[in-house]
């Protein structure tokens, strides 16, 4: 890896009627994970990118989906080129 990684974790809530919709849409996005989901419509979604603006873009286009109410940033992390943080 020769730059710097953002790392970050959000919380997004969605409609739960569309929770599965939303989900086949977020795992669509590159450098997106899903994680814990709970019934009441919240999932966990950790991002990760070379540049902090693709993470605010990511998060931007997260927030118009279909069924989603909120993308909450909840942690941001910047990795050294040799994974410690910065």
């Amino acid at each position: 890896m020769t730059n710097a990684l953002h790392i970050a974790s959000l919380l997004v809530h969605c409609r739960p009627e569309l929770m599965d919709a939303v989900k086949q849409n977020l795992v669509l996005l590159p450098g997106t994970e899903l994680h814990q989901e709970s019934a009441a419509g919240k999932v966990v979604v950790v991002l990760e990118a070379e540049h902090e603006s693709r993470i605010l873009d990511t998060i931007s286009h997260i927030q118009q989906l279909p069924g989603v109410l909120n993308a909450a940033l909840i942690y941001h992390e910047l990795l050294s080129p040799e994974g410690e943080p910065e």
